[in-house]
């Protein structure tokens, strides 16, 4: 990577691709995040982990516990305020968390950076990330896609998640997908049953194809 850091006294070259997970309270979030991390191991990727919450470290802690990463390479950013205030407007403290985790570990390949909940509107700054990805579920509603908040149009890549629960919440889970095609121009749209570890292997294949360039 050749994105230039910002954080910490001196600056240096980012070495690790940085990754944005963001999407509503209650989509999925860390569910995907706890998906993604042996999944990316598995394949040999060397990764760390940047949750965001308000006022508390609770993902963190939770991805800590679970026993699927090694604790130290998880940090916290407290945001304070709205989530997308340090993921978008000043990212300086995820910045900085980033750098960190890449001094500590100087083989890190990839971070990934979860957003506290937000609404729709949420996005991240491309100072901070050189992809993300936005994370909705059905028992919101199909009529998210139709919305058309930034965090769905301008997502790297839209995740679409706790597809099994689309019949019991009368959801017509092929027209949300198509909708979701349709208003992202058919830029990427996934879905996945974190639950069960459902459509993870196809966001880890784009992941490392258009993150890492890997063949």
């Amino acid at each position: 990577m050749s994105r230039l850091s910002l954080g910490g006294a001196m600056a240096a070259v980012a070495t690790a691709a940085r990754v944005g997970i963001g999407g509503p309270v209650g989509s999925g979030k860390t569910a995907l995040v706890e998906r993604l991390i042996p999944a990316l191991l598995a394949r040999g990727i060397d990764i760390a982990v940047i949750t965001n919450d308000l006022v508390t470290a609770e993902d963190a802690e939770r991805i800590r516990r679970s026993g699927l990463i090694d604790p130290a390479r998880v940090s916290a950013v407290e945001a304070g305020a709205c989530p997308h205030t340090v993921i978008r407007e000043d990212p300086t403290l995820n910045i900085e968390a980033a750098d960190e985790l890449e001094r500590r570990f100087p083989g890190v390949e990839l971070i990934l950076l979860e957003s506290g909940g937000d609404n729709l509107a949420s996005t991240f700054s491309r100072d901070l990330t050189d992809f993300w990805m936005f994370v909705i579920d059905v028992a919101g509603g199909d009529d998210i896609p139709r919305k058309r908040g930034p965090g769905v149009i301008r997502a790297d890549l839209l995740v679409i998640n706790k597809v099994d629960l689309a019949p019991h919440v009368g959801v017509d889970l092929e027209r949300m997908h198509q909708e979701a095609l349709k208003v992202r121009d058919q830029r990427p749209v996934h879905l996945t049953n974190c639950r069960r570890g459902e459509g993870i292997d196809g966001i880890v294949d784009l992941l490392e194809r258009e993150v890492l360039f890997r063949s």
